[in-house]
């Protein structure tokens, strides 16, 4: 991650996405400009004025604002304490060109629940080894973008749901501390991910990454009770390191994983 002047930008190890921008600007204004992908951004606080194929829009705390690419767009700060920001540059092939029209015409969206599953996404960027949940978030987030762009195509939904939520289980199990891609696991299986994560969540209650997760912890704390150092135990057991097991760990067994040692000395 690169930081400077309230800027934080990096490249998040997420099929799609290209880059991750959070900013806090208070007198820069951007000029006219574009990116070879699509932008996808939010404001937490302030107001942003910003022209686009020739008319003026605006960027609201509550709504979602998502630029085509390659369409020259600037943008303003207009609120005294200026622009509280995150951004997120989509990959061009998660929608298709003749979506570009569409996000032009309309480019921002008044969707509560797209807003806050975009917010939960940008909170799984932010700690390293949360891949599968940030990938399946991202999943869910194009999926309703589509559905606003107005994308007719759709997907064949498996008529079985129990039959890919439980192979998705499996594939779980058996890459349970290399872990697997939610793109790898809907190509193996033929579905589409976001399908994969709807059918696993239906089934057994929980999204994939949660279940991961836990499966994870259990495996971090028989190595703990059989003596196994944390930091040792975190990467064994599939975490990105220590604080990333002692996060989870904390929040799936209510203690920490170096007491959780200490109790069965």
């Amino acid at each position: 991650m690169v930081t400077s002047s309230g800027v934080a930008a990096w490249r998040p190890p997420v099929p799609g996405i290209v880059e991750a921008y959070h900013a806090h600007l208070v007198e820069h204004a951007y000029p006219m400009h574009a990116h070879d992908s699509w932008t996808l951004l939010l404001v937490d606080d302030g107001t942003v004025r910003y022209d686009l194929h020739r008319h003026e829009h605006g960027a609201l705390r509550s709504l979602v604002t998502l630029l085509p690419p390659h369409v020259p767009h600037n943008g303003t700060p207009v609120t005294p304490q200026g622009l509280r920001k995150r951004v997120l540059y989509l990959d061009p092939g998660q929608f298709g060109e003749d979506l570009v029209g569409l996000a032009v015409d309309a480019p921002t969206i008044d969707d509560p629940l797209l807003l806050r599953r975009i917010r939960q996404l940008h909170d799984s960027l932010l700690l390293p080894g949360d891949t599968l949940e940030a990938e399946s978030r991202l999943t869910l987030v194009t999926e309703r973008l589509r559905r606003h762009l107005g994308e007719r195509t759709r997907t064949a939904e498996p008529i079985d749901h129990a039959k890919p939520a439980v192979r998705l289980r499996e594939l779980l199990d058996e890459h349970l501390v290399e872990g697997i891609t939610l793109r790898r696991a809907a190509n193996l299986l033929h579905t589409h991910p976001a399908h994969l994560v709807r059918a696993f969540s239906g089934e057994f209650g929980t999204p994939p990454h949660q279940y991961l997760t836990g499966r994870r912890v259990d495996l971090a704390r028989r190595l703990l009770l059989d003596g196994m150092a944390p930091r040792f135990a975190a990467t064994a057991a599939g975490f990105y390191d220590q604080s990333h097991l002692g996060r989870h760990f904390k929040r799936v067994i209510g203690t920490s994983p170096v007491r959780f040692a200490r109790s069965g000395e």
